[in-house]
This record gives C-alpha cells, sequence and structure tokens, in this order.
C-alpha cells in the first residue's frame, strides 16, 4: 500500500507534499526542475519549481504554476498557493494575509526576478481543511479524489474479504442469500441472550421524559472552538427551553387567585422585571414617545473585518483598527447616532453577532445586517435565503480596498451595499486613515435610507 501511494505522489504535487510532510522532509524551491542545479531560491515569488528529496528515490519537481486537486470557489488552486499556506500553518490571519499579499507584490515586479502570476488567499475554512489533510488528521472536503482511489478502495476491500475483516453474504447456486451469512470468526448468540436482549427498553434523558403536549425546544447553541490546526464544533447540551405556554396556562389560574375580594383589601403587585431581555426591550411595551431600539446584526465569521471588538470605534470614530482577539468578546454593544430624517434626537442601536436571544419581534427591529458573503450566516436567522432577508434588513458588505467582491455578495442584488476600506498597515497604524470617516459616513447613509424606506420615519413606528 506504501508503494501505491508513493507511485501515485509521483504524478501528484499534493500527495507529494503530504508524503514530505509526514517523513518531516522539507520542500526546496528552485529556479529550474534540474535536480542536479543548485539554484535554490527561497523567494517563492521568483521560484519556478519545488525539488523533493526522498531518501533512496529519484528526485521529484512539480511547478509551482501547476493546478492542483485543490478546488477554492469552483476553481483548481495551484501549487504555489498551496505551498504558500503550508509554510503560513501556524501563522495569524492577519500575518497570512500580510504575506500573500508580498509575494503577490513580488510576483508581479517581473524587473526583479518575480515569474508573474499570483498566489490565491484561502480563507480560514479553506486552509484549515488543507493543513489538517497535509497532516493526515482527516480528510478534505475541497480536494477532488484521484481516480486510483476507487480502485484503491477496491484492492482493498478484496484483501479484507480474504483476510475475514468484513462481512460476506454467503449464497446458493442460484444466487439466493442464504440467512445464516456469518462475519469470518464471529460466534453465534446464545438463544437466551438473544431473547434477553430483545426485551430491552431504552432509557430516556431527563428532557426525554420531561414531554408534552407542545414542544418545548427552541433552539439550540452552536459554539466554534478553534485551535491552530483543527476546527471542531461543538453543541451544548443544555439547550434552550421555551415553556411559555404552560405560563401562559399557568396565568389562568394565578390571575383568579389574585382578584381582591369584596371589601378585603387590594394586593399592590410589585414591578416585573425580567434581566434576561432588558438590554432587548420589545417594540410593543416601549413607553409612549419611545422608539424602539434598533438592531444592527453583525458575521460572527472569523474572516470578518468587522467583529464585535472592533465595530464600536468603526461605527462611531470612523476609524477601522483589526479586531482584537486577545480580549473577550463582548455579547451586546450600544451605539447611539443621529439620523436627521428618522428622529431628531440619537437613536441609540443595539449590536449583536447572533440572533440566539431573539424572540419572534425583535426581527422587526432588525435594519443592517453586516455579512461576508458566506451563506452559513443565516442558518439560525428568521430568514434563511438571502433574498427574502435582505428585502426585511439592509445587507453591508466590508472588504478591502482594490479586492474583487465576492460573486455570492453580487448575486445577492442591490439590497446588499458593498464598501471598501484601505488595508491596514502595522507599520503605519492607524494614520493616514481618514478615508475611513468616509466610508463611515456612507454606510450610516446607507442604513437610514433603509430604515426610512422601510417605515422608520418621524411619523412611524
Amino acid at each position: 500500500m506504501a508503494a501505491a501511494e508513493a507511485g501515485a505522489a509521483a504524478i501528484d504535487p499534493l500527495l507529494t507534499l503530504r508524503r514530505a510532510v509526514s517523513s518531516n522532509i522539507e520542500p526546496i524551491p528552485t529556479k529550474s526542475p534540474d535536480a542536479s542545479a543548485s539554484d535554490t531560491e527561497l523567494n517563492l515569488a521568483k521560484a519556478t519549481h519545488v525539488l523533493f528529496n526522498f531518501t533512496n528515490e529519484t528526485p521529484i519537481s512539480f511547478e509551482l504554476s501547476t493546478p492542483t486537486r485543490f478546488i477554492s470557489s469552483g476553481n483548481a488552486v495551484d501549487f504555489r498557493s498551496i505551498y504558500l499556506a503550508w509554510q503560513n500553518k501556524d501563522a495569524t490571519v492577519t500575518d497570512y494575509l500580510a504575506a500573500t499579499r508580498s509575494v503577490n507584490a513580488d510576483l508581479a515586479n517581473t524587473g526583479e526576478g518575480g515569474v508573474g502570476g499570483e498566489v490565491k488567499n484561502l480563507i480560514f475554512a479553506e486552509k484549515l481543511d488543507l493543513i489538517t489533510w497535509l497532516e493526515s488528521a482527516g480528510d478534505s472536503e475541497y480536494i477532488k479524489p484521484l481516480a486510483e482511489d476507487e480502485n484503491l478502495k477496491a484492492a482493498n476491500r478484496e484483501a479484507a474479504i480474504a483476510r475475514g475483516d468484513v462481512d460476506v453474504t454467503m449464497k446458493d447456486a442460484n444466487g439466493v442469500a442464504g440467512t445464516g451469512a456469518l462475519r469470518a470468526g464471529q460466534k453465534t448468540v446464545d438463544p437466551r441472550l438473544q431473547e434477553i436482549y430483545n426485551s430491552e427498553r431504552k432509557m430516556g434523558d431527563r428532557n426525554s421524559c420531561l414531554r408534552g403536549i407542545k414542544p418545548t425546544v427552541r433552539n439550540l447553541s452552536y459554539f466554534e472552538c478553534r485551535s491552530l490546526r483543527k476546527l471542531v464544533i461543538i453543541t451544548i447540551a443544555n439547550i434552550s427551553q421555551d415553556f411559555s405556554h404552560v405560563r401562559k396556562s399557568a396565568e389562568l389560574f394565578l390571575g383568579r387567585a389574585s382578584r381582591p375580594r369584596p371589601g378585603g383589601p387590594t394586593a399592590v403587585q410589585p414591578p416585573q422585571h425580567n434581566p434576561l431581555i432588558s438590554n432587548l426591550k420589545r417594540p410593543g411595551s416601549a413607553p409612549s414617545g419611545r422608539r424602539p431600539e434598533p438592531i444592527i446584526l453583525l458575521s460572527p465569521s472569523a474572516s470578518s473585518l468587522l467583529r464585535m471588538t472592533n465595530i464600536k470605534s468603526f461605527l462611531l470614530d470612523g476609524l477601522y483598527q483589526p479586531p482584537d482577539t486577545s480580549t473577550a468578546t463582548p455579547n451586546i454593544l450600544h451605539v447611539s447616532r443621529t439620523l436627521p430624517s428618522i428622529s431628531s434626537h440619537p437613536l441609540r442601536f443595539i449590536l449583536v453577532d447572533t440572533p440566539d436571544q431573539f424572540k419572534p419581534d425583535y426581527w422587526s427591529r432588525v435594519v443592517a445586517i453586516f455579512t461576508t458573503g458566506q451563506a452559513w450566516q443565516f442558518k439560525s436567522y428568521k430568514w434563511q435565503q438571502p433574498a427574502e432577508l435582505f428585502s426585511h434588513a439592509l445587507g453591508v458588505y466590508v472588504g478591502w480596498r482594490g479586492e474583487e467582491v465576492p460573486g455570492t455578495v453580487k448575486g445577492w442584488g442591490r439590497q446588499v451595499a458593498s464598501v471598501q476600506v484601505d488595508k491596514w498597515n502595522p507599520s503605519q497604524g492607524t494614520k493616514g486613515r481618514w478615508r475611513d470617516r468616509e466610508v463611515v459616513e456612507g454606510v450610516w447613509g446607507k442604513i437610514e435610507e433603509s430604515m426610512r424606506a422601510r417605515g422608520w420615519g418621524k411619523e412611524g413606528r
């Protein structure tokens, strides 16, 4: 089997790189496919080939411009982009983006030895999937299988059958399967023991035992736990329960019991206050003359330029800074902004990156949704289809200036406003970012226009 993998690796750059990683062999970027040449070139923008020197084997080289079986956005990613992602496997997202921009700049500088072309920036999920596959820690959903893989699976199954490791159905001379097919080496179950097994009852947990006439499960909470090389999605076991129908039934009895008796003293009811929803007040419960607080939803994606840690300085101060991953992420934020065509007084906006704590009527207060163009963001939303979602609220896409807007965002139409900010320069910091204010004012203008079109005018809401 190792010989088969080595033979496949000889013609496939991805398998060759994976084999080199498992063998702790460092690939060598060169300017020539000749293994005897000493023209090693560490600058990936000036190298044209990558050389692999395996022990007791003929050296193997691949052109860096060779398309691979790794598919991103429907296109094959070249080997130069794959190798660059592997070199930056432990780098942060910001450092990886900086390395990609540096290599692209050197590639375009043909006067200084650049070979032309460009490397592709793999998004976080794609890069994580690639690194996991190269380290033989799991399969990849972005890599197309080789044609030889199917033949190899068939050969492995035949070998497993010969060893007796799989079930084999016995057939008679007429090709009819018999009922006594047994796995090789498997013992028959005692009839009395089988009878006991058949009488077993599956025990339920606490939630399944507390079953009723109405469903109580409202939503599930999902969290992403990221490490340097793996992505684990954990479903929290203590799911949110909704016993609102029980409360309504109890109010009928409690209401009768709390009625004052004739001639008796009137009980003073204490004011009700629910701290869980104090930050998200219902529009119907707002006092007279006070507007409900509009809500802005952010994207929870790690690739989003605007997160809960930097959105406030962006919308209030008109200044973009990278998200701060070293501090705890707040669950809810508030910003105030005067929108002249909506109200002469400042409106307080609520900023959250998940609708887990939403009640159904909160969706009528969502006025803007920041998105990265990834449709999975809307799976927990009331409206999961982008066309329907952005007919109720404005979509906002924020990308780097000079980079192309994703095709998915363009396909969502005019209901999604696309804006671009200058790329972050760590050496320059916040100096010279005067154009951020212009971008922020444009975003607020779009939000105000969308709110006015949806009934948030001075006479509405």
